[in-house]
């Protein structure tokens, strides 16, 4: 099996503008965030990249990127929810298993190796779809897809997916989605990257026929995936920064600045900006 192609969904309403935004990558040079998901998913042997945008952006994306030739802009003409933004790439993917990124989040490894790469070389390994997650606290969970299930026997960081939550109280969570082993308090929460088999654009599909008009997420979904066929878990102990949220920008440009090129510069700098606000 071969992966070679991924979707970025970038048309919601709240997501629009931020897949726009530059920031200073770890190699010092401006880029706007879809052109570091976009360096991601090459590294991790990506040819070519579907980008879900609303149709009236069509054009500006179009010249953001130098890079078109293997780029496709898909717009999503209704706005029906983020599962159907997915579901929007589903002529594009054909049969084929896809790499999928989040337009307003980002990762940062803590390793030398990046998620996007992880996640293939472990979906490819085990022939199923896998999703990024992070060990997140309780209080934090009503935010996140959440999933429960059990880790794989002779593994630290794969589990066997059994349920998918969209945004679970921590009373939910305790009920649903307890894993063996991991710290009281904490569950797996999606990362914002995937690898998912085109099974999901049926389930979707039928969500979206049965849906009357109304919008469909993508967690429902992924939790029926869990059940057709087998689907895995990779836990990262990478930094995932939603740069929608309120300063998520300002930390992910902290975040690339603190592991790149500028490090050095930049702790100096902080440090002194610190010294100074504490002198007044």
């Amino acid at each position: 099996m071969k992966i070679t192609k991924a979707l970025i969904t970038a048309a919601g309403p709240s997501q629009r503008n931020l897949a726009l935004q530059t920031l200073v990558d770890k190699d010092g040079i401006r880029k706007s965030v879809l052109e570091i998901l976009i360096v991601e998913a090459r590294q991790a042997g990506i040819e070519e990249i579907g980008i879900i945008v609303h149709p009236d952006d069509v054009d500006v994306y179009r010249n953001l990127l130098n890079d078109n030739s293997q780029l496709h802009f898909i717009p999503q003409n209704e706005a029906r929810g983020y599962g159907h933004a997915i579901l929007c790439g589903a002529d594009f993917v054909g049969n084929d298993y896809f790499l999928h990124l989040v337009g307003d989040h980002l990762s940062v490894n803590r390793s030398n190796q990046a998620c996007a790469k992880h996640l293939v070389e472990i979906a490819v390994q085990y022939k199923c779809s896998v999703s990024a997650v992070i060990s997140t606290r309780e209080s934090q969970i009503p935010n996140f897809g959440t999933v429960g299930g059990r880790r794989i026997h002779g593994t630290n960081d794969l589990f066997q997916i059994e349920k998918v939550i969209e945004k679970p109280t921590p009373t939910l969570a305790e009920q649903k989605l307890i894993i063996p082993g991991l710290r009281a308090g904490h569950y797996l929460c999606f990362f914002g990257m995937h690898v998912l088999s085109p099974e999901i654009m049926k389930i979707l599909q039928q969500n979206l026929d049965e849906a009357e008009g109304q919008k469909i997420g993508l967690s429902e979904s992924l939790n029926e995936l869990s059940n057709k066929e087998q689907y895995l878990a990779l836990e990262k102990n990478d930094l995932r920064f939603d740069i929608g949220s309120r300063y998520g920008l300002l930390k992910a440009q902290l975040a690339l600045g603190l592991t790149g090129v500028d490090r050095d510069q930049l702790m100096t700098e902080l440090l002194e900006f610190f010294a100074i606000q504490r002198v007044n």
